[in-house]
């Protein structure tokens, strides 16, 4: 009889799991953030592919319109960002006025509390863009470019090949594990299909309202470009809990440099905190809460931990990730405190009471 093993060593070994696994998914991150966002797009699309099949379209035929019909919302929305960025670039010059009247009153600021002279916040701030300059520079802006268009370029590619070979990838599933289970992976299967289509449609939900809320409060308060910044702010939203902040901080910027005006900054970011309360409180828990149990706690560490590996791309895959992971260890027995401990099924029992210890203490043999 084999004997069990000790915590320790169980823990040693999870630890070094853990540290093989970030590390490989960083170095490669180039080839596995395309085909995760790809396995979440065709999850997205199945359903269309689905009534185009039903249609008695041939189903190769039918995934390519499903892609393309995604591929034309995706550009419609870009183009029309890109037209609401053309007014904008227009009064950079009149942006760049208030910026430098800003700057001025910030050194001001600086030189009466912390003691630095013009010069030497200038001095600081040249070693500063030197530094990013140097870090950055041609060639890391030329390799950036060019992993983003090879990225777009094969996310349609990927795209293509999971939903084609969907029946295959599920085939190779259920032969991984023996028959008694095969059950139990196949409700598990179906879980993480619901978890990820039902939670990007709550984002995509979620995402609208947020922009309609915005644009209208922006509009309400006369701010410029509410349209731009309403739009800005819904889609950085979609980074969770951390998008919403950077939102308010980025639109009470704009607002400023382009108004000159701190009443109207006061209020964009009035408006934007009474929006991220109802995003909070109402949206958030009834479009995606009731898709994705999961905790504050462990969201936020998820998102931190995807940016800081993968950067703006790993922020938006950590929520759907993590629900997956949920997923499986809910059907595993030996994961499921792990499961429990991503959840947000808080007890209301104290587990370290006296009352609970005694009931649950096992007899001494």
């Amino acid at each position: 009889m084999t004997r069990p093993w000790p915590l320790y060593a169980k823990l040693a070994l999870l630890g070094v799991f853990l540290y093989v696994l970030i590390y490989a998914l960083y170095l490669g991150q180039q080839i596995f953030l395309p085909l995760a966002f790809s396995f979440l797009f065709a999850v997205l699309l199945r359903p269309f592919e689905i009534v185009l099949v039903r249609l008695r379209i041939p189903r190769p035929v039918a995934i390519l319109l499903a892609i393309a019909i995604a591929i034309l919302v995706v550009a419609g929305i870009i183009a029309f960002i890109s037209s609401q960025l053309a007014s904008f670039i227009s009064d950079i010059p009149a942006v760049k006025k208030n910026l430098d009247d800003l700057w001025r009153q910030c050194q001001k600021w600086i030189s009466n509390t912390l003691n630095l002279t013009r010069k030497q916040q200038d001095d600081l701030l040249e070693q500063a863009k030197s530094q990013t300059v140097d870090n950055f520079g041609a060639v890391g802006t030329f390799n950036i470019i060019t992993a983003s268009i090879a990225t777009l370029t094969l996310i349609p590619v990927y795209v293509f090949l999971f939903m084609y070979y969907r029946t295959l990838l599920l085939r190779f599933m259920m032969q991984l594990f023996d028959a008694k289970h095969s059950a139990k992976v196949e409700e598990c299967i179906r879980e993480i299909k619901y978890v990820v289509q039902h939670y990007i449609t709550g984002i995509m939900t979620e995402t609208v309202i947020v922009a309609v809320l915005n644009i209208t409060g922006l509009l309400l308060i006369g701010a410029p470009y509410a349209v731009l910044l309403g739009l800005i702010g819904a889609i950085m939203n979609l980074i969770p809990y951390i998008g919403g902040l950077l939102a308010i901080i980025l639109t009470a910027l704009l607002t400023f440099t382009n108004t000159g005006s701190f009443e109207t900054m006061t209020w964009s970011i009035i408006i934007y905190i009474i929006v991220q309360f109802i995003d909070n409180n109402f949206l958030v828990p009834y479009i995606i809460g009731s898709r994705v149990k999961l905790n504050a706690l462990f969201s936020i560490i998820g998102v931190l931990l995807g940016g800081a590996l993968f950067g703006i791309g790993g922020m938006f895959l950590s929520i759907p990730i993590i629900a997956i992971c949920k997923v499986i260890f809910d059907r595993i027995e030996e994961l499921q405190p792990y499961g429990q401990l991503l959840g947000d099924d808080v007890p209301t029992w104290n587990p370290l009471s006296r009352k609970h210890f005694r009931r649950n203490r096992k007899p001494t043999p």
